[in-house]
């Protein structure tokens, strides 16, 4: 049983000295019997390892049991639904830590990512052997300039050991094409000029291309018109507001650039299917009990000997 004092001395999973750091899950205040949908400035790693249970990354229901590794990043929407037994190694790190050139081909940006896989076999013993040492590594060290480094190089390590996990889906996240680099840009811009325009044309104008070239990318990726991955990006974003904010509808609205809450209400219905007021409301309701997974995988387990960062 977990005393009031043990509750209080959870903290957040927060990268430490060298802008990485890990935890298990239990010991954080992300283990809570009512969660509610929070963001995380820094990217997060979870990594199942005892129990089933499952989380919530952008709204989206992951089922986890041991060996279920999930990528939340910056600015997502998660929480974490506490099932007893329930626990998983965690690994965070800042946003900036890591260069393009540290990690090529991997979807470390805030662009959309995988965010699931189910280890086994090698893959999963090679990403727990990455997380337990960097685990061991950071309890040893606290300080100097060489070790921030061994810790920087072994997360690179573990990313690019986790791009390589189903190889087959991550091919669409490398630039290849015309079509795959013209759409990275945009997203990146995107990223960036969504609470301030929704126009394509204003996008395209600043990329360089026409608007049916734009498009003419997004639909080779995403299957989407440019539009239609605008307006996706303006509704989670609202939706991300509505779930983890105190702020009042009308000012969510002005923050992405509805000079009328009505407009921004109708824009939301739209695209989300509820009004402002009801997707809050939802959000904010209890996560439903999960429905059990195959009965063969609940004898599945990770050795948590090998997890151990003592």
């Amino acid at each position: 049983m977990v005393t009031s004092t043990a509750r209080l001395s959870r903290s957040a999973p927060a990268p430490n000295w060298a802008g990485v750091g890990t935890w298990t899950l239990s010991e954080t205040d992300l283990a809570t019997p009512h969660p509610t949908p929070r963001r995380l400035p820094y990217h997060l790693l979870a990594l199942t390892t005892t129990g089933h249970g499952t989380v919530e990354i952008d709204f989206a229901p992951q089922r986890c049991r041991p060996g279920t590794l999930l990528w939340i990043r910056p600015g997502q929407a998660v929480r974490f639904g506490i099932e007893p037994g329930l626990d998983a190694t965690l690994v965070s790190w800042d946003r900036e830590l890591l260069s393009a050139a540290d990690v090529t081909g991997v979807p470390v940006d805030d662009l959309p990512g995988p965010n699931r896989w189910q280890l086994a076999g090698e893959d999963e013993d090679a990403v727990i052997t990455e997380v337990a040492q960097l685990g061991v590594d950071c309890t040893r060290h606290r300080s100097g300039a060489v070790a921030a480094a061994l810790l920087r190089h072994q997360l690179a390590v573990l990313l690019l050991r986790i791009a390589l996990l189903g190889s087959g889906d991550n091919r669409r996240f490398v630039s290849t094409s015309a079509e795959s680099r013209t759409f990275a840009r945009f997203r990146r811009d995107l990223e960036d000029g969504h609470p301030h325009s929704r126009r394509v044309e204003d996008y395209a104008a600043r990329l360089g291309c026409s608007v049916r070239t734009l498009t003419r990318a997004c639909l080779a990726v995403t299957g989407r018109t440019a539009k239609q991955v605008v307006d996706d990006r303006v509704s989670l974003e609202a939706q991300r507001l509505l779930a983890c904010t105190e702020l009042s509808v009308a000012e969510i609205g002005r923050r992405l650039g509805f000079g009328e809450p009505t407009n921004f209400g109708r824009f939301f219905h739209r695209e989300a299917g509820l009004s402002p007021g009801a997707f809050r409301a939802t959000a904010a309701a209890a996560m439903p009990d999960q429905v059990a997974d195959d009965v063969a995988d609940i004898g599945a387990r990770v050795p948590a000997q090998r997890l151990n960062s003592d």
